[in-house]
């Protein structure tokens, strides 16, 4: 039963679910699974993966998440290769040929949707509405499709809106914007000295209005608004991103296994629920680390209750 079900998301080991794993998944019974490249061999195993975890929960459609933005964030390389599809590509595309850009994304989503789909997953975690500076991390730069706001927000509708036809879910991240960080969030804690004014006119501007379901946040401080918290542990920016922003929907945290986030992880976990965040993301498959963070995650509340139902009704 859905109601069952715990306020985080796991990553796995392997290409198949271990014992333990399985008992995990059990007894905890995570709201989703996150698949990367670790667990990705073959068409076949992968679907046989996805399969034996419905089969856990009794779910044909249970949340099944992978990392497929593309460029070097691309977790399905043993399947069919997409690191030519960056963030960067389909910005440079669009100031080429802009009467063709809706094309160009039509026919890679609907490629792409159709392998998710048929090994077994249901959410996408993009696109990056982030915006590129020249002076943007590395580790972030070709992931943005632009350094014009108005660029970003339009492709970004793009994506979303076209998994979502497809039926694939997305989460845009990182709310409410990665792009004015130099360093990665990664090993380190960005921060960002931008006054709110102009964070408002800028780094906020792609998340507004967007028709999306999931939000991941930003591991990044924004100085100016919360001095000592990062994005997914300051009630102050969950505010801004509910207020300003006006995002409604469900905001998954980041990584919490990440350098940027300093406290333990059952702090980090905590922390992270009681800022606002409705549902927190574990990613290295660390059972010890798994058990953490699931014994510190709530229950599905009414709210969360109410936006699965969602996901449900969109995938089904």
């Amino acid at each position: 039963m859905i109601s069952k079900r715990r306020s985080f998301i796991v990553g796995i080991k392997g290409i198949k679910l271990s014992p333990k794993e399985i008992t995990f998944l059990k007894k905890y019974r995570p709201w989703g699974i996150i698949l990367f490249s670790r667990n990705i061999k073959s068409f076949n195993q992968t679907k046989n993966l996805t399969l034996s975890i419905k089969k856990i929960f009794k779910d044909k459609n249970y949340p099944i998440l992978i990392d497929q933005e593309g460029g070097n964030v691309s977790r399905i390389e043993k399947l069919i290769t997409a690191r030519a599809f960056s963030g960067y590509y389909f910005g440079s595309s669009y100031l080429n040929d802009k009467k063709n850009i809706s094309n160009l994304i039509n026919v890679y989503v609907d490629q792409l949707s159709y392998l998710l789909k048929e090994i077994g997953i249901n959410i996408n975690t993009a696109p990056v509405l982030d915006i590129r500076r020249n002076f943007t991390n590395k580790v972030l730069f070709d992931r943005s499709f632009s350094n014009n706001k108005k660029l970003v927000k339009k492709i970004g509708t793009l994506f979303i809106e076209k998994f979502h036809k497809n039926k694939i879910l997305t989460v845009m991240k990182h709310i409410p914007g990665h792009g004015l960080a130099t360093n990665d969030s990664h090993f380190l804690t960005p921060v960002v000295t931008k006054k709110l004014s102009y964070l408002n006119k800028n780094d906020f501007f792609p998340f507004k209005k967007q028709k999306c379901l999931f939000a991941m946040t930003a591991h990044i401080i924004f100085k100016s608004i919360d001095p000592n918290l990062t994005v997914t542990h300051s009630k102050k920016i969950i505010k801004i991103i509910r207020k300003k922003i006006g995002f409604k929907n469900i905001i998954i945290s980041d990584d919490l296994s990440m350098k940027a986030l300093k406290f333990s992880l059952v702090e980090n976990t905590k922390k992270a629920f009681s800022a606002g965040c409705n549902i927190v993301l574990h990613c290295n498959g660390k059972i010890s680390e798994m058990k953490e963070v699931a014994i510190n995650s709530p229950k599905l509340n009414g709210f969360l209750m109410k936006k699965t139902l969602e996901f449900y009704k969109t995938v089904n």
